[in-house]
């Protein structure tokens, strides 16, 4: 299945999926999920494959964890898979643990033909030859192959308590080591309050987790390598923005509608902090281009790290909040004004790891998953490339990290 492996480069693919959705209604949208993430996996034909998930085990956990190895499992053995023969499955289901619990799981598969594949070793603070499939789940704290932590209580206080934090893992492939971190940020708790300032209160707190997580990834207690940091980053439009420069555009929308008879609302009903019905005055108004293009003025939350974080041009569609109803896959639910949540972001070091210029401009792809079925209420994102040998880390042998066994 995967793509020609030379002694110059191998194929990477990068995913991070919101999977909530799926362990809610199992039987209508896991099928379809597994369906389009393999037709994704065969298209682009990599050598190593990584899955961040978040929300593993859906909203309703306690009664839905159980769902989450099955699909584990139908994932690993299914025919599509069959020439990855090693993989690396961290999921945290302890959700007894209200002190470390995140939800979030993160898969790693090696393509038989890659050989040179090593996982980084946080304790003993060397890298591991990996071999075999191993799944590892409850109390991921004692696992010495990752790095996790849950961001403190008072990083969101109006919350009871959150699932939100990161999953470190470090790996060595073909001599070119890198971090790949599964992140899972705030979201916004009130459309109300979201639209008060500019940017809004759950931007700070978001900016504030986010900044605490490349701190730790980037301390002096390890290496300094290229890292990609992929999840659910919760970014979301400026909505104090959105509403004010599009307001006068709904306002025609609506005042036409109502002359061929189809809603009757009054401007003072738009300007009245209700949310939702600015998102179906918006939907009412706004063609499907909109979405894709225009909005991305609005996506402003990424540029508070333009110094430390980077990402390739967006083309797809915001990635969240799509309908969970299997037969309106393309749909938006007007609860919230869609987003790009899902992102593939890299430090400067690993952007050059993926615009290299001998590689071949197709074959770098960051798109979504699914654009046209149901995937749950987040679209999977992914990132497509080829890594050479050496890149990201030169002289490898010189440094302590790198020693394997």
């Amino acid at each position: 299945m995967a793509g020609k492996l030379t002694t110059q480069s191998s194929g990477i693919l990068l995913v991070t999926a919101n999977v909530g959705s799926l362990f809610e209604d199992p039987e209508n949208l896991q099928k379809t999920w597994l369906r389009e993430f393999l037709q994704t996996v065969h298209t682009h034909k990599p050598h190593f494959i990584a899955v961040h998930c978040q929300e593993v085990g859906g909203k309703n956990y306690e009664a839905s964890m159980t769902h989450v190895d099955c699909f584990v499992k139908e994932l690993l053995s299914s025919d599509a898979m069959k020439e990855y023969n090693r993989a690396r499955v961290y999921l945290d289901e302890n959700y007894k643990s209200q002190e470390h619990f995140t939800a979030l799981g993160n898969c790693y598969f090696l393509h038989e033909s890659l050989k040179n594949i090593h996982q980084f070793d946080f304790k003993a603070k060397k890298f591991k030859k990996v071999v075999g499939k191993e799944i590892y789940s409850d109390t991921l704290e004692s696992t010495a192959m990752l790095e996790k932590e849950k961001f403190p209580q008072d990083y969101f206080p109006e919350c009871k308590w959150s699932r939100k934090g990161f999953i470190r893992t470090r790996w060595a492939l073909a001599d070119c080591a890198f971090d790949l971190v599964n992140i899972h940020l705030f979201h916004d708790a009130s459309n109300v309050v979201a639209w008060e300032k500019s940017p809004s209160v759950y931007c700070g707190t978001r900016q504030k987790a986010l900044g605490y997580v490349l701190d730790r990834i980037t301390d002096q207690r390890y290496e300094k390598l290229p890292y990609f940091v992929f999840g659910d980053f919760n970014f979301r439009l400026d909505s104090k923005q959105v509403i004010e420069v599009r307001i006068v555009c709904v306002s025609v929308c609506v005042c036409v509608q109502a002359l061929v008879g189809h809603v009757c609302l009054c401007w003072h009903a738009v300007r009245v902090h209700e949310w939702a019905l600015v998102c179906v005055c918006l939907s009412l108004c706004l063609p499907p281009p909109f979405l894709s293009s225009q909005l991305l003025e609005f996506d402003k939350e990424l540029s508070m790290f333009k110094d430390r974080l980077h990402e390739l041009d967006i083309s797809f569609p915001p990635s969240y909040p799509y309908s969970e109803d299997s037969s309106r896959g393309k749909e938006y639910m007007n609860t919230r004004c869609p987003a790009w949540c899902d992102r593939v972001l890299m430090s400067a070091m690993a952007r050059d790891l993926v615009l290299k210029p001998e590689n071949e401009e197709k074959s770098v792809v960051y798109d979504n998953i699914g654009p046209n079925v149901c995937m749950g209420d987040h679209k999977p994102v992914f990132l497509s490339f080829r890594i050479t040998a050496g890149a990201g880390k030169p002289n490898a042998n010189k440094h302590k990290c790198c020693v394997v066994q």
